[in-house]
């Protein structure tokens, strides 16, 4: 939007994407670089999106999920508040669904792979907040196409409440007018 003469709306828009840039990048960081994946006995170090579906991984205590799958090991306890926002670990079992993402706080847990990087809960989240910040509804469209001529309209008309009235008026004060036109700008864009 164009921003009008008084600067906090411009700082309250500003500081509010910033703030929303933030949030997406630290939701960005939850993302796992690596998986340790247990190929014919044999741990190894790979990307995530170099594991196959059904393939086994292990995951130390202190690591994130980097893939969703099913436990493999009795029981695991788990962060899940990068996901769910809840601060309380939650106590997996055997055959139970982990995400990826969740931090494992407990012991070293093996996890079957049962969906690509791709697929998973992680990385469409992530991808649905991306697109959300991409896109614009059909009203924010039309709001800022309707700035685009309505806040030029305004302020050339505050600017001339401020100066035709010296030609006019007999008593002309500039801090009245210039008074007033603030008032109008104020009354026309409340937001500012």
């Amino acid at each position: 939007m164009v921003c009008l003469s008084l600067s906090t709306r411009c700082t309250t828009q500003n500081s509010a994407v910033l703030k929303a840039t933030k949030n997406i990048k630290a939701l960005l960081d939850v993302r796992p670089d690596s998986a340790t994946v247990i190929r014919n006995g044999i741990t190894s170090v790979v990307a995530p999106k170099t594991v196959s579906i059904d393939e086994r991984i292990q995951v130390k205590a202190g690591e994130k999920v980097p893939l969703d799958g099913t436990l493999l090991s009795l029981k695991g306890s788990f962060n899940t508040s990068a996901l769910t926002g809840e601060s309380v670990p939650r106590t997996i079992h055997m055959g139970e669904q982990v995400l990826a993402g969740m931090v494992n706080t407990n012991s070293v847990v093996d996890i079957r792979v049962n969906r690509k990087y791709e697929d998973s809960s992680l990385a469409r989240m992530l991808e649905m907040v991306q697109d959300a910040t991409t896109r614009k509804s059909k009203t924010e469209l039309f709001i800022r196409k309707f700035a685009r001529v309505y806040t030029p309209i305004v302020f050339a008309l505050a600017l001339a409440i401020t100066l035709i009235p010296y030609f006019v008026v007999t008593d002309y004060l500039f801090s009245e007018w210039l008074y007033r036109a603030l008032v109008f700008l104020v009354i026309s864009c409340p937001c500012a």
